[in-house]
């Protein structure tokens, strides 16, 4: 029992380690936005603030009311995410097809079975569309999934 004794003298968890833990994970959200490790450093600060007021708490405790916290700071990040969504300047960022709805490309494969391929750029997509040989122009009207939906482009 004296060396479980030890073992938790040596992990003393005060105000000051939850600050240091909170300014650590708010600045691997800086480096890596998007992760919710923002508001996992706003639970750990909330942790500093309570063990100011609180000092003392055992470390089971600290631990336990740091995953309420944890679970309850994300869970309010989300919602107040989902009500407030940030702004961006590229507003089809993450959905690369429908970047493509209306641009012009040359059928790389014919269109059989209203099946066919173009390339944009360096990647081969998957087109369907209506029968048509490969070198004909077409356009792209729809994203559905990973294919895109093409029409012949006349002249």
């Amino acid at each position: 029992m004296e060396h479980f004794a030890s073992v938790t003298e040596l992990l003393v968890m005060d105000h000051w380690t939850w600050a240091i833990i909170a300014v650590a994970l708010v600045s691997i959200e800086i480096l890596a936005p998007g992760i919710a490790f923002l508001w996992l450093g706003l639970a750990a600060g909330a942790m500093a603030l309570l063990l100011i007021v609180i000092p003392g708490l055992s470390l089971g405790l600290q631990g336990v009311i740091y995953a309420v916290l944890a679970v309850v700071s994300v869970f309010l990040g989300r919602k107040i995410l989902r009500r407030n969504p940030i702004a961006t300047e590229d507003s089809l960022l993450n959905r690369r097809g429908a970047q493509y709805v209306g641009r012009v490309f040359t059928l790389e494969n014919p269109l059989i079975n209203g099946r066919g391929k173009i390339r944009v750029d360096d990647t081969t997509w998957v087109v369907e569309g209506p029968d048509l040989p490969a070198g004909t122009h077409v356009r792209v009207t729809a994203v559905e999934h990973v294919i895109l939906r093409v029409e012949r482009v006349e002249g």
